[in-house]
């Protein structure tokens, strides 16, 4: 019988030595709890925005003939048609590492999951911290939207044994199923020396779809649909997703994605605009 690819464990089978060296003993910064501070924080004001991109749906094409305007045969769309439960529903594209996980091949101290991996030959053990509150938040997000896996920096190929759809870390993360299509890095763009995760290759409305990521990056394309996250590594007092939850919450109804980011956004654009006009302190 052959053994589990993966091995889940509880916190208490593994110690690790003390590591070498020195280590820093200066307490943490006291973490805001301002439910908007992971929306705003990477977020720029409407004048200094990147413009989106064209993707590949949305090349367009002039005529030599007529002169007129013609679009290009689009791509097959990375999601399947949305399953009846989830008719109405916001697509919410949400990312893996550093947003949900944290993962290294250096062993950690009390991980929550330890994924053997086999990589020309020679196993390696992939341990897998889960971000807090990530099981409420994944409980919560499935109750309010259609909920896709994105994740750039896992790629098929990295774990063979990946068909259908199975990938053994969000297999052991997500086991409600929350999770309705997972894709990996061969589903993005490859624009500049980046992974891009391209929204409009989805099969979705661009009005009804956000995504969760912590790689600014990610969403160049389309940064008007984004809901920055403070990367996470090993902070075990981070509440980032407990308090993203309120912000989520707030956008499960909305009609259009683009006018509720708008009116969150707002006053915080109008803060740093009256800090711009204050002057220095003497």
């Amino acid at each position: 019988m052959e053994s589990s690819i993966i091995t889940q464990v509880q916190k208490e089978e593994i110690t690790l030595s003390p590591k070498t060296g020195p280590v820093s003993t200066s307490p943490k910064k006291p973490r805001s709890c301002n439910r908007f501070k992971a929306l705003f924080c990477c977020l720029r004001r409407p004048q200094d925005a990147p413009k989106r991109l064209p993707s590949s749906q949305d090349t367009l094409l002039e005529s030599q003939d007529t002169g007129d305007v013609v679009k290009l045969p689009s791509e097959p769309c990375l999601l399947p048609d949305m399953i009846p439960q989830d008719q109405g529903k916001i697509c919410v594209v949400i990312d893996l590492d550093e947003t949900l996980v944290h993962s290294s091949f250096k062993p950690i101290n009390n991980p929550d999951f330890i994924v053997p991996v086999e990589i020309e030959g020679t196993t390696h053990q992939v341990y897998v911290l889960k971000r807090p509150y990530v099981d409420e938040f994944l409980q919560r997000m499935g109750e309010l939207f259609e909920c896709i896996l994105f994740t750039a920096s896992l790629a098929k190929s990295f774990f063979p044994h990946i068909l259908n759809n199975f990938d053994p870390v969000t297999d052991l993360l997500d086991q409600c199923g929350v999770f309705r299509t997972r894709l990996f890095r061969e589903s993005c763009v490859f624009h500049q020396g980046c992974y891009v995760k391209d929204l409009s290759l989805l099969g979705r409305e661009l009005h009804k779809t956000l995504i969760l990521d912590n790689s600014p990056a990610s969403y160049i394309f389309h940064p008007e649909n984004a809901i920055p996250v403070l990367s996470w590594f090993d902070d075990v007092e981070d509440a980032e997703l407990l308090h993203l939850l309120t912000v989520f919450e707030d956008l499960s109804q909305a009609e259009d994605v683009y006018a509720k980011l708008g009116e969150l956004r707002a006053p915080q654009w109008r803060a740093e605009d009256l800090a711009l006009s204050l002057p220095n302190p003497p």
